[in-house]
């Protein structure tokens, strides 16, 4: 099994990384079904089920179809562009996407939000379609978002397609024990594998270069969101906090005032910095979720800014770390809060950055493995139930308190010698079992928990 650290991490859009840029890419995917096709189409029209439909526009489910119809794409998005289309093809009807003719798109007529049934393969469905000059139906595909950005047709999704279809590569371990067994006999650290693993598929520089930006637009956005002020988009009113936490510590910094646990503060203001951007549509990475993007970075920060030794070299034995173990769970279980509620999003970046942060600071395989599985334990259960199905309450503060758990985990896990009673692989199928027996009210639709029992309005 390989998925690779970029598949894990990717930068793209807010607000989700499965109602968002997975749905963007869908349409994306789309067009270039269309421009393979020997006959020509005048018209789309999408459907949006499950997940989709029900927290569709809070998510900008919408925007995204629409703008990926036109041509864009997460990684690559510009807003300013994006804004202007947007009223182009309200204005006219039309989508315009390179190498096709333009095409009729009315988005009041042409994209539903179909709150029936969920299609039979996963939560988070649509249906794109291309028309004739009548309106009729020439060529029809389903996609789904499957959590992270990642994207299956129901074709694909049938064939057991989204891990991995290349060569093999050196250390292809499925499951923590696994991974426990190959990095004993080769003497590997997990990171060790990992790079191994990106090394039969891409050139080192490459590799490394691409660490290092994923790195750089993590850290960006921590800083653009502990300088933004104002309120949250979508209607709830929520005030962006981050830089009103950050100013009260730094005013708090030589006063005697302060107590240890404000280190505490300081992380949830990194996560919340991050998810504040993410809810305000800004560029965030996927870790593994947009939901859930705060976790890594607040505590990779809290590493740089306050732990003796770190360095920002050793990042990327941070990020290799932390992809093995949400490969682990992405393969068994689910990065999806539509599929498996938030233990899923915030749960998996938690034990992500739990193990990355045990692996820098010199644990062992072994306690790396039992730092994700102290994270991951505690999160078992959790569910989605954004209010207004916006990813911002309680999204937002969910984040800091994933970080400050995660960097608890490590911490047990470095006082033990990794031994442990409850293995990751065992965590990681109780959260899959969980979300299967969670009801779907607590999956993303809005339908249960605090989305109905806080005033949304």
């Amino acid at each position: 099994m390989f998925l690779s650290v970029f598949e894990m991490f990717k930068v793209g859009v807010g607000p989700s990384s499965s109602h968002t840029m997975g749905p963007m890419v869908a349409a994306a995917r789309f067009l270039d079904h269309l421009r393979r096709q020997p006959f020509s189409v005048a018209g789309v029209r999408a459907s949006l089920h499950g997940s989709l439909a029900f927290t569709g526009v809070g998510h900008a489910t919408d925007r995204a179809v629409i703008l990926g119809l036109a041509g864009f794409r997460p990684d690559d998005y510009d807003a300013e562009k994006a804004e202007a289309e947007l009223a182009r093809i309200n204005e006219e009807g039309t989508v315009d996407p390179e190498g096709l003719p333009r095409l009729a798109f009315r988005p009041a007529e042409h994209l539903v939000f179909d709150r029936g049934p969920a299609l039979p393969g996963h939560a988070n469905g649509l249906i794109l379609q291309g028309l004739d000059a009548e309106g009729d139906v020439v060529t029809e595909v389903t996609y789904y978002s499957v959590g992270g950005g990642f994207v299956l047709t129901a074709d694909e999704l049938a064939a057991g397609k989204g891990t991995d279809d290349g060569p093999p590569v050196p250390y292809p371990f499925k499951s923590a024990a696994e991974m426990l067994q190959m990095a004993a006999a080769s003497g590997l650290t997990i990171a060790g594998m990992k790079r191994a693993n990106e090394l039969s598929r891409r050139p080192a520089a490459d590799l490394d270069q691409g660490m290092k930006r994923i790195w750089e637009v993590m850290n960006d956005c921590i800083d653009r969101g502990l300088a933004a002020e104002g309120t949250l988009p979508g209607g709830l009113k929520v005030r962006r906090r981050a830089r009103g936490i950050r100013d009260a510590l730094i005013a708090e910094r030589g006063t005697n005032l302060a107590a240890p646990h404000t280190i505490n503060d300081w992380m949830s203001a990194y996560a919340m910095a991050v998810n504040e951007e993410n809810a305000a549509g800004g560029q965030v990475v996927t870790a593994p979720t947009n939901g859930a993007a705060g976790v890594m970075p607040a505590v990779i920060r809290y590493w740089l800014d306050n732990v003796p030794g770190a360095a920002p070299s050793r990042v990327p034995e941070f990020l290799l770390t932390a992809a093995a173990i949400g490969g682990l769970i992405k393969f068994n279980a689910s990065i999806s809060g539509a599929e498996c509620g938030c233990q899923a999003e915030v749960g998996s970046a938690s034990a992500m950055a739990a193990a990355g942060l045990c692996a820098v600071l010199g644990g062992t395989p072994a306690q790396v493995e039992n730092a994700a599985e102290i994270a991951l334990e505690h999160h078992l259960g959790m569910t989605c139930d954004p209010v207004r199905g916006l990813v911002q309450v309680p999204c937002i503060e969910r984040n800091g308190l994933g970080a400050i758990k995660a960097v608890s985990a490590a911490s047990l896990s470095l006082r033990g010698d990794g031994t442990h009673l409850v293995p990751l692989d065992a965590a990681i199928e109780t959260m899959r079992q969980t979300g299967a027996d969670m009801s779907e009210k607590y999956k993303e639709t809005s339908l249960g928990g605090l989305a109905v029992n806080v005033p949304n309005c």
